[in-house]
Protein backbone atom coordinates (compact mmCIF):
# COMPACT_ATOMS: atom_id res chain seq x y z
CA UNK A 1 0.00 0.00 0.00
CA UNK A 2 1.19 3.53 -0.71
CA UNK A 3 1.83 6.15 1.94
CA UNK A 4 -0.90 8.47 0.65
CA UNK A 5 -3.50 5.67 0.74
CA UNK A 6 -2.51 4.68 4.27
CA UNK A 7 -2.54 8.31 5.42
CA UNK A 8 -6.10 8.67 4.10
CA UNK A 9 -7.17 5.50 5.93
CA UNK A 10 -5.55 6.66 9.18
CA UNK A 11 -7.04 10.13 8.83
CA UNK A 12 -3.72 11.96 8.79
CA UNK A 13 -1.85 13.87 6.12
CA UNK A 14 0.78 12.08 4.05
CA UNK A 15 3.32 14.56 5.43
CA UNK A 16 2.43 13.64 9.03
CA UNK A 17 2.61 9.92 8.25
CA UNK A 18 6.03 10.31 6.61
CA UNK A 19 7.30 12.44 9.53
CA UNK A 20 6.28 9.70 11.97
CA UNK A 21 8.15 7.18 9.83
CA UNK A 22 11.29 9.34 9.72
CA UNK A 23 11.24 9.67 13.52
CA UNK A 24 11.01 5.86 13.79
CA UNK A 25 13.14 4.82 10.78
CA UNK A 26 14.63 1.78 12.57
CA UNK A 27 11.16 0.23 12.73
CA UNK A 28 10.88 0.18 8.92
CA UNK A 29 13.57 -1.98 7.29
CA UNK A 30 13.56 -2.45 3.52
CA UNK A 31 11.31 -5.52 3.71
CA UNK A 32 8.65 -3.46 5.54
CA UNK A 33 8.76 -0.32 3.41
CA UNK A 34 10.56 1.02 0.35
CA UNK A 35 10.47 4.09 -1.83
CA UNK A 36 9.19 3.79 -5.38
CA UNK A 37 11.62 4.84 -8.10
CA UNK A 38 10.88 7.83 -10.32
CA UNK A 39 10.03 5.47 -13.20
CA UNK A 40 7.66 3.38 -11.04
CA UNK A 41 5.97 6.55 -9.80
CA UNK A 42 5.60 7.84 -13.35
CA UNK A 43 3.99 4.56 -14.44
CA UNK A 44 1.71 4.58 -11.42
CA UNK A 45 0.55 8.13 -12.10
CA UNK A 46 -0.10 7.33 -15.77
CA UNK A 47 -2.43 4.49 -14.67
CA UNK A 48 -4.54 6.73 -12.43
CA UNK A 49 -7.55 7.88 -14.42
CA UNK A 50 -8.60 10.76 -12.16
CA UNK A 51 -5.66 12.66 -10.66
CA UNK A 52 -5.93 14.02 -7.14
CA UNK A 53 -6.72 17.72 -7.20
CA UNK A 54 -6.52 20.55 -4.69
CA UNK A 55 -8.33 23.73 -5.68
CA UNK A 56 -8.58 22.60 -9.31
CA UNK A 57 -4.81 22.02 -9.60
CA UNK A 58 -3.19 18.57 -9.62
CA UNK A 59 -1.39 17.71 -6.39
CA UNK A 60 2.35 17.48 -7.03
CA UNK A 61 4.47 15.50 -4.61
CA UNK A 62 7.94 16.71 -3.72
CA UNK A 63 9.11 13.25 -2.68
CA UNK A 64 8.72 9.81 -4.21
CA UNK A 65 6.03 7.75 -2.43
CA UNK A 66 6.70 4.96 0.03
CA UNK A 67 5.18 1.53 -0.52
CA UNK A 68 4.46 -0.65 2.51
CA UNK A 69 4.38 -4.42 2.85
CA UNK A 70 2.01 -6.16 5.24
CA UNK A 71 4.64 -5.98 7.99
CA UNK A 72 5.16 -2.26 7.37
CA UNK A 73 1.44 -1.61 7.67
CA UNK A 74 1.42 -3.50 10.98
CA UNK A 75 4.37 -1.45 12.21
CA UNK A 76 2.49 1.78 11.48
CA UNK A 77 0.09 1.01 14.34
CA UNK A 78 2.98 1.35 16.78
CA UNK A 79 4.08 4.64 15.21
CA UNK A 80 0.68 6.30 14.76
CA UNK A 81 -1.21 6.57 18.02
CA UNK A 82 -4.91 6.87 18.48
CA UNK A 83 -8.09 4.89 18.41
CA UNK A 84 -8.54 5.27 14.65
CA UNK A 85 -5.00 3.96 14.03
CA UNK A 86 -5.79 0.79 15.97
CA UNK A 87 -9.15 0.32 14.21
CA UNK A 88 -7.67 0.87 10.73
CA UNK A 89 -4.72 -1.41 11.43
CA UNK A 90 -7.04 -4.24 12.51
CA UNK A 91 -9.15 -3.81 9.36
CA UNK A 92 -6.07 -3.83 7.11
CA UNK A 93 -4.62 -6.91 8.81
CA UNK A 94 -7.92 -8.74 8.35
CA UNK A 95 -7.90 -7.83 4.66
CA UNK A 96 -4.35 -9.19 4.27
CA UNK A 97 -5.30 -12.42 6.05
CA UNK A 98 -8.37 -12.88 3.82
CA UNK A 99 -6.29 -12.24 0.70
CA UNK A 100 -3.68 -14.78 1.83
CA UNK A 101 -6.42 -17.35 2.51
CA UNK A 102 -7.94 -16.84 -0.94
CA UNK A 103 -4.56 -17.23 -2.63
CA UNK A 104 -3.75 -20.35 -0.62
CA UNK A 105 -7.14 -21.90 -1.34
CA UNK A 106 -6.84 -21.36 -5.08
CA UNK A 107 -3.25 -22.64 -5.17
CA UNK A 108 -4.18 -25.71 -3.13
CA UNK A 109 -7.19 -26.46 -5.34
CA UNK A 110 -5.08 -26.15 -8.50
CA UNK A 111 -2.33 -28.40 -7.04
CA UNK A 112 -4.85 -31.08 -6.03
CA UNK A 113 -6.49 -30.93 -9.42
CA UNK A 114 -3.10 -31.42 -11.13
CA UNK A 115 -2.44 -34.48 -8.96
CA UNK A 116 -5.82 -35.98 -9.87
CA UNK A 117 -5.23 -35.33 -13.54
CA UNK A 118 -1.90 -37.21 -13.40
CA UNK A 119 -3.55 -40.22 -11.72
CA UNK A 120 -6.24 -40.82 -14.32
CA UNK A 121 -5.83 -41.78 -17.94
CA UNK A 122 -6.79 -40.10 -21.21
CA UNK A 123 -10.49 -41.03 -21.10
CA UNK A 124 -11.00 -38.48 -18.30
CA UNK A 125 -9.08 -35.76 -20.16
CA UNK A 126 -12.32 -34.20 -21.44
CA UNK A 127 -13.70 -34.03 -17.91
CA UNK A 128 -10.53 -32.41 -16.59
CA UNK A 129 -10.52 -29.86 -19.40
CA UNK A 130 -14.13 -28.97 -18.68
CA UNK A 131 -13.35 -28.47 -15.00
CA UNK A 132 -10.34 -26.29 -15.89
CA UNK A 133 -12.62 -24.11 -18.01
CA UNK A 134 -14.98 -23.74 -15.03
CA UNK A 135 -12.05 -22.69 -12.80
CA UNK A 136 -11.25 -19.75 -15.09
CA UNK A 137 -13.08 -16.60 -14.06
CA UNK A 138 -15.35 -15.34 -16.82
CA UNK A 139 -14.87 -11.84 -18.20
CA UNK A 140 -17.43 -9.20 -17.42
CA UNK A 141 -20.60 -9.83 -19.42
CA UNK A 142 -20.92 -7.47 -22.34
CA UNK A 143 -23.59 -4.84 -21.89
CA UNK A 144 -26.01 -3.91 -24.65
CA UNK A 145 -25.22 -0.62 -26.36
CA UNK A 146 -26.82 2.44 -24.81
CA UNK A 147 -28.75 5.02 -26.81
CA UNK A 148 -31.18 5.27 -29.69
CA UNK A 149 -30.73 2.68 -32.46
CA UNK A 150 -32.24 3.08 -35.91
CA UNK A 151 -31.87 -0.59 -36.84
CA UNK A 152 -34.94 -2.65 -35.96
CA UNK A 153 -34.58 -6.20 -34.73
CA UNK A 154 -36.07 -8.90 -36.94
CA UNK A 155 -38.00 -11.60 -35.11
Amino acid sequence: MLDANLAALYGVSTTRLNQAIKRNRKRFPSDFMFRLTAEETKRLISQIVTPNRRGGRPIVRRFLPYAFTEQGVAMLSSVLNGERAVFVNIAIMRAFVKLRQLLATNADLSRRFDELEKKYDKQFQVVFEAIRQLMIRPDEPSKPPVGFHTESKKT
